[in-house]
């Protein structure tokens, strides 16, 4: 905050001559593209000798979409800021993101708001891993800020109002779940007469684990072409996927309790869609081979698709 209050103090008084200096009256950054300090959170739009600065804390942006039609509110105060900077001269990022400003140009005018609120509407960014499977991944989030009933107050005293005003959009980029799992379908020790869990890791920091609707586990083979259906469920047929803050193998699983470590950092639901399951005889065992069709994994307003088919796995049953 410091280094912040610091950038915005370095500013001149503005006086109206009448050899041609510039009196602003409106700001506008309808076409300037936002971008970011990576030292100190700030977001900037600048353009020629203007930039239009927002600071707000870091986790105004939590990577979770916003319900439709009900964005993220914060009101502008000490904690959340909007200031404009009118400069003599061009600016460049330095003015904004270095921790001593350069020397020149200087702030001419500066405009502080002191009263409005900040609305933010996120949306995840998604892109089409698989165009034949409908497979997607979220790769970041867009951020689209909007000021309303925004005041500026002027270094003259004087007041400036607008009831919209577009900030613009703010990209996050994020590392997209990688849902890479090498080891084979692996199942607990049963516990009740309704469901199995099964489950796999990726050998690194992922698991995808299904409580699987027992009917579905028959040891006996499946007509051609006919697999066991079931729907994806909230306790039976229960699609779970982690990711998590450290390694995790198979000791992890069949507990009466999550171990405390690793820690989970994210958890998606399986939402939609059907599990298949298809029976044949191997010996005197049977195979299973479990499928997803149509399924999305969801966390809070965040979704993306696994696509037609995911092949979970198969597990082999001695009777």
């Amino acid at each position: 905050m410091k280094r912040f209050l610091g950038i915005l103090c370095c500013v001149i008084a503005f006086s109206s001559c009448d050899d041609g200096d510039l009196i602003v009256e409106t700001i506008n950054f309808d076409q300037v593209t936002t971008s970011s300090c990576s030292a100190n959170n700030l977001l900037f739009k600048m353009k020629e000798s203007e930039i239009l600065i927002l600071n707000i804390p870091k986790n105004s942006f939590d990577e979770n979409a916003t319900p439709p039609d009900n964005p993220k509110e914060l009101v502008i105060n000490t904690t959340n800021q909007v200031v404009y900077n009118f400069y003599d001269g061009k600016v460049a990022t330095n003015n904004v993101c270095d921790l001593i400003p350069p020397s020149s140009p200087n702030v001419e005018t500066q405009w502080k708001a002191s009263d409005g609120i900040i609305e933010i509407t996120t949306v995840a960014v998604k892109t089409t891993v698989d165009e034949n499977n409908n497979s997607t991944k979220i790769t970041g989030y867009k951020n689209t800020i909007v000021f309303k009933n925004i005041t500026f107050t002027k270094e003259n005293g004087t007041e400036q109002f607008y009831k919209t005003f577009s900030f613009g959009d703010y990209l996050q980029s994020i590392t997209p779940l990688k849902l890479d799992f090498k080891q084979v379908l692996s199942a607990c020790p049963e516990t009740d007469d309704v469901t199995r869990y099964v489950y796999k890791t990726s050998d690194s920091d992922e698991s995808i684990s299904l409580n699987i609707d027992k009917k579905l586990l028959k040891n006996e083979d499946t007509p051609e072409g006919k697999p066991r259906i079931g729907n994806i469920g909230i306790d039976i047929n229960k699609l779970v996927y982690r990711f998590y803050g450290g390694f995790v193998d198979n000791t992890y699983f069949c507990k009466d309790e999550d171990p405390a470590e690793p820690e989970i950092k994210e958890e998606w639901l399986g939402a939609g869609g059907t599990v298949e399951v298809t029976t044949v005889t191997v010996g005197n065992d049977f195979k299973h081979t479990i499928v997803l069709k149509n399924v999305n994994l969801e966390k809070g307003n965040n979704s993306f698709s696994l696509g037609k088919i995911y092949q979970l796995g198969s597990l082999t049953v001695v009777p």
